[in-house]
């Protein structure tokens, strides 16, 4: 999901998969993702929401290298 704008690392903080991390691109604006969707087995789907932690390189970046996400719901299709 790489944009012209970059990537950054999504932590998924709670949930059904939680510990794990993605990398995942920033909008066109140069935000992260509001809400990441994760597909799961049988037909479902997890979704995420970004959280308010954030993590920099350093202090001089302008954008996140790292952000959590907590979850929202599962969704059967």
């Amino acid at each position: 999901m790489e944009t012209a704008s970059g990537t950054y690392t999504a932590k998924l903080i709670d949930g059904p998969l939680e510990g794990k991390t993605v990398s995942t691109g920033f909008l066109d604006s140069g935000d992260p993702q509001p809400r990441i969707d994760f597909p799961g087995d049988g037909g479902k789907h997890y979704v995420y929401s970004r959280g308010s932690g954030l993590e920099f390189e350093t202090p001089d970046d302008d954008r996140p290298s790292a952000v959590e996400y907590r979850f929202v719901e599962t969704v059967f299709d």
